[in-house]
């Protein structure tokens, strides 16, 4: 969204040693921190980037949230997957707009949502979800962030039973066993379309590895990602003390045609 800020939009809100506080704003509603008490009111209306003060005259900034940070702030019932592995998924699965995509185990919606500003309106997901909880909040997530209007379709099934879609162009799996989907996606996937796995340990990788290396899908690779950042405050330039290592690993796979 652009322009002002609206009532029944989620709004950022950073203090001076940078919390940050994810808030629906509403008209009448109130804000309430150690740092006093900031009304709803103020905000609806002022720009984006405007700095306001609470009733104790603490500062605090007004953003719309990041795809990045609505992420990391929103309502979770199952671990999320993070924004630096969400990058590279898009890239690595080759996401685009169009594209025709299951997800399976979509926890809290961190990837479905990222899955769906790539695809598009002309795109579509289809999410599924083994547990009835988990798809409720995911959705609810999705739809905090992008609106009601979206080409999604989330059910409550096992994906390890079958995949009922066809010539899908990805498959995407954040669950602990996904070389039992193997066989599905080969049968789901259209020729060239893409498998990719997110896995906590190396030893999931190996066996999902090995029955790749006895299907139709070839190409695969695995990898993670690591992320540093740096502290630059003037002359005092150096890596931060700490940093994102491992989440999980990536493993993607296409799915090839008969040898001839």
């Amino acid at each position: 969204m652009t322009g002002p800020f609206a009532a029944g939009e989620r709004v950022l809100l950073l203090d001076a040693k940078r919390r940050r506080y994810l808030v629906v704003l509403e008209a009448g509603g109130e804000f309430h921190s150690h740092a006093g008490v900031l009304r709803h009111d103020d905000i609806i209306g002022a720009d984006e980037g405007v700095t306001l003060r609470t009733t104790l005259g603490a500062r605090l900034v007004a953003v719309r949230p990041t795809l990045a940070e609505y992420v990391l702030e929103m309502p979770r019932g199952a671990q999320v997957i993070y924004p630096k592995d969400l990058g590279p998924i898009l890239v690595l699965a080759d996401i685009f707009p169009g594209a025709q995509i299951l997800e399976s185990g979509i926890g809290s919606g961190a990837l479905t949502m990222t899955l769906l500003r790539a695809v598009g309106p002309t795109g579509h997901v289809t999410g599924y979800e083994l547990r009835d909880d988990f798809a409720i909040r995911a959705q609810r997530n999705v739809e905090g962030l992008l609106g009601t209007d979206l080409p999604l379709r989330v059910e409550v099934r096992d994906v390890y039973d079958g995949i009922d879609e066809e010539r899908l162009d990805r498959v995407i799996l954040d669950l602990p066993e996904p070389w039992q989907v193997v066989k599905h996606a080969e049968a789901a996937l259209r020729p060239g379309g893409i498998l990719l796995a997110y896995l906590p340990t190396i030893g999931q990788v190996a066996r999902l590895r090995e029955e790749l290396a006895g299907s139709a899908f070839g190409m695969a690779e695995s990898l993670e990602v690591m992320q540093r950042g740096w502290h630059v405050d003037g002359q005092s330039v150096r890596p931060d003390h700490r940093m994102v290592a491992h989440t999980g690993f990536l493993t993607h796979a296409r799915l090839l045609g008969p040898t001839g």
